[in-house]
């Protein structure tokens, strides 16, 4: 897989998707906190696929790796300029840093067992994922609304086991659970804000949206909100306006040398 036009290396166009990234997925404080406690006390940490900057610590020493021009412009002010690298040649000595980390991205790796490989390499101590099983828990609507995003999501989303297996050592597996009101714009978090879906802005900081077609696209606003209006959505689902949090999918994963 090349790389496109920003240098985006992944599976998605952050050069046409990229603008506007960081004030939609902005990094979750609940969510920041488990990435935080899982880095546990390393001074040096580095982000590969780093992004805008989403859940990078701020009171340690950070070393970012983002291929996309578009998202290394993204990144605020008070975040570390990141080095235009791929995960799967890391520019770093062996045991470079005292932690390693990745937010959302492995997913878009085109060689996930290089990439997490090479981390691993660089890494002295804990490696940790933030990802997606690929498998839906449980049933919820989205899905039904639009089971073409979670084909193509379980498609795209490596297996815990083959993290697991790639980074080797001992391997902790964390649920995230995600609060309803998630303050990260990624697609799941929405599961109590249905309305929140509608909004173009909002699907375009989320990468898999990009692989649909347009009539897959129209079909999924029409419909849902069709049902939200009449009140059909409330009646089927509305209990998820009530739930605190939910099992998205999104997993933490540990890996201890």
């Amino acid at each position: 897989m090349g790389r496109f036009d920003d240098g985006s290396a992944g599976d998605a166009d952050y050069g046409r998707i990229g603008h506007g990234y960081a004030q939609i997925r902005r990094p979750d404080p609940r969510i920041e906190a488990m990435v935080w406690d899982a880095l546990g006390d390393a001074r040096s940490v580095l982000n590969v696929g780093a992004g805008a900057g989403s859940y990078e610590p701020r009171d340690r020493e950070v070393t970012a790796v983002e291929p996309s021009a578009s998202m290394r412009a993204e990144r605020p002010a008070d975040r570390v300029p990141a080095i235009d690298a791929t995960a799967d040649a890391l520019p770093f000595p062996d045991d470079s840093f005292d932690a390693g980390m990745a937010s959302v991205t492995i997913h878009q790796w085109p060689d996930l067992e290089r990439g997490l490989g090479e981390l691993r390499r660089v890494t002295r101590g804990p490696v940790v994922i933030l990802t997606f099983s690929p498998e839906v828990p449980e049933p919820w609507w989205q899905p039904e609304y639009v089971p073409e995003l979670y084909a193509v999501e379980a498609v795209r989303m490596p297996a815990i086991d083959r993290v697991a297996n790639a980074l080797g050592g001992e391997v902790e597996v964390r649920i995230v659970p995600v609060p309803a009101d998630c303050v990260d714009g990624f697609g799941q978090a929405f599961f109590a804000r249905p309305e929140r879906t509608l909004d173009p802005e909002v699907r375009r900081a989320m990468s898999a949206w990009s692989f649909l077609d347009d009539e897959v696209v129209r079909r999924y606003e029409t419909e849902l909100g069709a049902d939200l209006a009449s009140g059909a959505w409330d009646e089927r689902w509305g209990r998820f306006r009530t739930l605190e949090t939910f099992d998205v999918g999104m997993r933490l994963v540990i890996a201890r040398p």
